[in-house]
């Protein structure tokens, strides 16, 4: 088991150079705060390699304190100041945004409106929210989500359709 897991441990230590040919799929790189310059990134959970499911990506988050990009699809996704995890309450700072890449890039940032930046609970996740509404929100198979504008950042709805199929979502952290 330990030999076992040093090695899914080198398999995911996948840093982003891989991407950066991909041009606009990585605009976001720009939007980043300047913490996260300069590190490496880590691919710490994919739903292709690690199966869809909130309570291992919140296993796999846990033993880091490290800012995460979280990507559905390369057509969505945010910038998160800290890990997934379960919470009480809301939790994050104003460094957390928004963004679309598809049809084209877009970020929406902190509007100081609230503090709804991430809420993780056992059955699904939200990032963003007010009056009733989350800027993204995902299941806890990680296969059904919704995005709709919100106060904390002010974005329109990330997808084509409020309600939507998630194909594919990976979680980076910085090194």
């Amino acid at each position: 088991l330990i030999e076992d897991k040093e090695e899914e441990e080198e398999e995911e230590e996948v840093v982003c150079q891989r991407h950066r040919g991909s041009g606009e799929d990585w605009e976001v790189i720009v939007e980043l705060p300047p913490r996260t310059l300069g590190h490496s990134w880590q691919l710490a959970y994919s739903t292709s390699r690690h199966g869809s499911s909130l309570k291992t990506l919140y296993r796999k988050l846990s033993a880091t304190d490290s800012p995460a990009l979280l990507v559905i699809k390369n057509i969505f996704g945010a910038f998160l100041s800290h890990p997934l995890r379960p919470s009480e309450t809301f939790y994050g700072t104003g460094e957390t945004f928004l963004f679309m890449v598809h049809p084209r890039f877009k970020c929406f940032r902190w509007t100081g409106e609230n503090s709804f930046f991430i809420k993780g609970d056992l059955d699904s996740f939200a990032i963003g929210g007010g009056s009733g509404h989350f800027g993204l929100w995902v299941d806890e198979n990680l296969y059904l989500g919704r995005s709709s504008p919100c106060f904390t950042f002010n974005n329109c709805c990330l997808s084509d359709t409020d309600d939507f199929r998630v194909m594919e979502l990976e979680v980076w952290t910085f090194g």
